[in-house]
């Protein structure tokens, strides 16, 4: 069995909760595409997304 050393794993670090999170095994085949580091940050993300364009409509159709 193969030990690996964590501290050489690639590191991102989350837009919304500003922490680093390491590369995981399940993410390997898409880690370009992973952008946040938990379920609860990237709705935390689609929710600032939906408020903001709420916002901008709402400030159109006045």
């Amino acid at each position: 069995m193969k030990q690996f050393n964590k501290s050489n794993l690639p590191e991102k670090t989350c837009p919304i909760c500003l922490r680093p999170f390491a590369w995981r095994r399940k993410w390997a085949r898409v880690w370009d595409e992973i952008r946040y580091c938990s379920e609860r940050c990237r709705r935390a993300a689609k929710n600032k997304r939906h408020q903001s364009s709420e916002r901008i409509t709402s400030a159109l159709s006045r």
